[in-house]
């Protein structure tokens, strides 16, 4: 009986290392280049110039930024201004204030659809709704739904990568974060030219390459933002961006 005990246990440890270091290899199949950009979201003024979309009201404190909506309103999109490049690595931390429900965005690669900034100033104004992003007649971009438990479809959870515009649903398959989960998550987005990863506390939840054909060319540098629904309380810290260092 101690020997098959044993065995089993020595079988469980081997799946659990094998698991580890299927991770570790993932994790390391990209190289950080030179840090572009670093944030920590602690203060007002480290957001001073990002931009609101939509009726949502951003907080700092205790060394983090809450975003949320008042009165669970509408939805909301918040700006980084700078322009990334078409491959990078981007990390940053998250947590859920109010787990009744939410549901959290990451748009990237956002830009015109010839060239301009998301923000030129012919554009429409921007209020939160999301065909203004997803099926816009002026930009493009990718947006991953890295926590899911919207009102309209709760418990959905599992992850959701789109290409717009055109709102193509191109990747469905892992969880993000747990629906119910009040800890702090580590966020990990991978552009890496037309390929696009991204990891929730180590796991993979995403890994997709465009084809540069079937929903158009592969979008490249452009704009990240934030983009919560409405019934969403979250709270987020430590961004920082790399370029992704050449294999």
């Amino acid at each position: 009986m101690n020997l098959y005990k044993n065995l089993r246990l020595i079988l469980l440890l081997g799946s659990l290392l094998s698991g580890f270091f299927v991770t570790m290899a993932q994790e390391s199949e990209f190289q950080k280049g030179n840090l572009i950009y670093e944030n920590s979201m602690a203060k007002k003024q480290d957001v001073a110039d990002w931009i609101m979309e939509g009726p949502g009201n951003v907080e700092l404190k205790d060394n983090w930024m809450e975003i949320y909506s008042p009165d669970k309103k509408y939805h909301h999109v918040f700006w980084c201004p700078k322009d990334f490049p078409g491959s990078f690595v981007a990390e940053w931390e998250a947590q859920d204030l109010d787990t009744d429900a939410g549901l959290c965005i990451i748009f990237f690669s956002a830009k015109g659809k010839n060239g301009e900034s998301i923000f030129d100033p012919t554009f429409p104004k921007r209020d939160g709704t999301f065909d203004q992003y997803t099926k816009s007649k002026f930009l493009n971009c990718y947006h991953i739904s890295y926590y899911a438990n919207g009102r309209d479809d709760p418990g959905r959870e599992i992850s959701h990568l789109r290409k717009n515009s055109g709102f193509y649903m191109v990747q469905q398959k892992e969880p993000g974060i747990p629906i119910k989960s009040t800890a702090v998550h580590h966020l990990k987005l991978v552009k890496d030219n037309a390929r696009i990863v991204m990891f929730v506390d180590e796991r993979k939840i995403i890994d997709w390459t465009d084809d540069g054909q079937k929903y158009g060319p592969v979008l490249q540098e452009g704009k990240i933002g934030f983009r919560q629904m409405k019934w969403t309380h979250f709270r987020y810290r430590n961004l920082k961006v790399w370029k992704l260092e050449k294999h």
